[in-house]
């Protein structure tokens, strides 16, 4: 059953929509009738329904709900995708217009890094050239061009960052290829200079659903209003007290900005909670009331109260995480909880070391969300590499990381060489090596080994006409002995497997997802879009991430560590005066919570070999007393928790030695 004004955000669909859904309100279940609703009253064919997310996941996991409402063909005609799958899905009809050729490529962020540090120098550090990617990145999520980047720049970092945009575009295009941010950057380019190309796109795209649109940033933003046109066939969901990626961008703004675009926008504001008990959602609303709103809502539950929210102060770090092992011990003894119910959130990745340690020594399982994703594995980005070269011979990015992999004694000498002569003669890498006279300026041997891998990509080339993705993969292993390279490099046998297994999965990932047409480099393409949060893991373990990649999630039980300030709120946010989100940021974090939630912080900090004392965060002093459990502030029910949480210790204790 829908409640009243969920149903009222279904229902509506004469004209444009703003749906601010608080945590926990049911937004993901809106959208999903929404969609349902529109294909059943013929508002619009499922084919020209367009959902869009802000992860893979999020839209794998619409889509699989959606196919539950609908008809089988309904579901399959929908679209459902990111932002940046969308923008990949236009440029692939549109390249022409772009100024790419069909077999494009889509950078990750290491070639694109690459490439910034080349043009920077090889004497940039490694904070100034993520500082400058992050500038870059910025600049065009603002939908900036090279020459109005440059306008605009005013700190000598931005001046640097925007006279490398415009090198770096050059260089792109010399590679027939795009990264991240041109996803959104060229369709919304397009689009706005060519009216042909806009109405098309707007009769393809009869409805638009945006979900997180808090989140958006300018051209994203644009992509959307483009895209939608004045008829404004669109409804949009959102919540500004989750706006917490400001850094990349995201501009909460953009839900103002709407009404002002769209005078005959309708507001929806859903506020009933299913997911936190009352006091929960108490501590959460007297949080966030400290920010200003333009759109203000209190959230309610029918739920229980529930427990008290306690409050550890801890000696350091290490004494904080292992308070942390035993509350989750101890719980989970208690209440019969599943390890895969809890979760433990902080600010900065560095944080979870002493969990980490802790854990481990309680034995405790546990997932580290944002560590090393399959697909930042050198040996999977190997072998997309791979891919993308045999579809683009222009991607020089590709070329370079796998052009000695396994190795054909082709140097360092020899590819500066190489890459002298095909700037000199306006060749790719691959294409200058194609050429006899290129070939005979190099030493005889690595000419040979540069020509034996001309031939080994010519003929996988071949190949990908006639075969499936999937077997193209399995064609390229078997050809570049890929697995025996593995086999033979890696001495320790565990990680041998891991890296095997991580080539096998790749190859079942192509399988899963090609569908008999789909073109092994548009594959690939998809793939580089994946982020970390994609990969889903189901495992029974408590899960360590950051405040950030816990948006979305909900568990049982959630401990919040580190709320001190400095850390959150972090030093940056408070020299500068950006309060805002990071209040936000634990407003997330306690709407994870569903029945039971504790914070923590430590007296003693320690810093660059120096120890210094913490200060409890501020934002601590903002929440309801009432609703609080602070370590000393009841000794007889302090005294009863240690008592109850050494008897679990023991029982833990006495299952290992028995």
């Amino acid at each position: 059953m829908l409640n009243p004004q969920q149903r009222a955000a279904v229902e509506h669909c004469d004209g444009p929509l703003l749906v601010l859904a608080g945590a926990g309100s049911g937004k993901t279940r809106v959208i999903v009738e929404k969609i349902a609703h529109l294909v059943a009253r013929g508002v619009a064919p499922a084919a020209k329904v367009a959902a869009i997310t802000f992860t893979n996941k999020a839209a794998r996991e619409m889509r699989e709900r959606v196919g539950k409402r609908v008809k089988r063909e309904d579901a399959e005609a929908l679209s459902v995708c990111t932002f940046h799958a969308l923008g990949l899905k236009f440029l692939q009809i549109e390249h022409a217009r772009a100024g790419l050729r069909r077999n494009f490529s889509v950078l990750d962020a290491d070639d694109s890094a690459g490439i910034v540090k080349e043009l920077a120098g090889a004497s940039v550090k490694p904070d100034q050239l993520f500082a400058l990617r992050s500038l870059l990145s910025r600049m065009k999520g603002d939908a900036l061009t090279p020459d109005a980047a440059l306008a605009a720049a005013r700190a000598p970092r931005e001046l640097e960052a925007a006279r490398i945009y415009a090198a770096y575009q050059k260089r792109l295009a010399a590679f027939n290829a795009v990264d991240f941010d041109d996803l959104i950057r060229l369709p919304v380019e397009i689009l706005e200079r060519d009216g042909e190309v806009r109405l098309a796109w707007r009769e393809r795209i009869r409805y638009l659903l945006v979900d997180e649109c808090q989140d958006t940033n300018a051209s994203q933003y644009a992509f959307l209003k483009l895209l939608a046109g004045e008829r404004g066939a669109f409804t949009c969901v959102g919540d500004d007290d989750q706006s917490i990626y400001a850094w990349r961008g995201a501009d909460p703004g953009n839900l103002d900005q709407l009404s002002r675009d769209y005078p005959n926008l309708r507001v929806v504001k859903l506020e009933q909670n299913y997911r936190c008990a009352k006091r929960i959602l108490r501590v959460a609303n007297a949080l966030i009331a400290q920010n200003p709103h333009a759109h203000p809502k209190k959230l309610w539950s029918a739920l229980a109260d529930g427990a008290p929210i306690r409050v550890l102060e801890c000696r350091d770090s290490e004494h904080e995480a292992g308070r942390v092992a035993s509350q989750l011990m101890h719980l989970r003894e208690k209440h019969e909880l599943a390890w895969s119910d809890c979760a433990v959130l902080y600010r900065g990745n560095h944080q979870a070391r002493p969990l980490e340690k802790a854990l481990q020594l309680a034995q405790v399982p546990y997932q580290l969300t944002g560590a090393l994703s399959f697909l930042d594995r050198a040996e999977v980005k190997d072998v997309l590499a791979y891919l993308r070269l045999i579809a683009n011979p222009d991607d020089d990015a590709a070329f370079l990381r796998i052009v000695n992999v396994p190795r054909r004694e082709i140097g360092a000498t020899t590819l500066e060489k190489l890459g002298e002569l095909a700037q000199s003669k306006h060749l790719s890498l691959l294409a200058a090596a194609h050429s006899h006279a290129v070939l005979q300026q190099l030493a005889s041997r690595p000419a040979a080994a540069l020509a034996a891998f001309v031939e080994l990509i010519d003929g996988l080339h071949a190949h990908a006409r006639q075969t499936a993705a999937a077997e193209l993969v399995e064609e390229l292993l078997r050809r570049t002995h890929y697995v025996e390279h593995i086999a033979q490099g890696v001495r320790d046998e565990a990680l041998r497997e891991r890296r095997l297994g991580n080539v096998r999965e790749l190859t079942g990932w192509f399988r899963a997802m090609d569908d008999g047409r789909a073109r092994a480099n548009d594959l690939a393409a998809q793939l580089a879009l994946l982020s970390r949060a994609d990969k889903d893991d189901s495992s029974n373990s408590v899960r360590l991430m950051t405040l950030h990649s816990a948006k979305g999630l909900e568990f049982r039980c959630v401990h919040i560590v580190g709320c001190e300030d400095g850390t959150l709120p972090h030093d940056g946010a408070i020299d500068e005066g950006r309060l805002d989100e990071e209040r936000r940021l634990l407003y997330v974090g306690l709407t994870r919570a569903r029945e039971w939630l504790h914070l923590s912080y430590s007296v003693q900090g320690r810093r660059y070999g120096q120890s210094f004392k913490h200060k409890p965060s501020r934002f601590l002093d903002e929440l309801p007393t009432a609703d609080l459990h602070r370590d000393g502030a009841d000794p007889e029910a302090d005294a009863a928790a240690r008592r109850e949480a050494a008897a679990t210790h023991l029982a833990k204790l006495a299952a290992m030695l028995g």
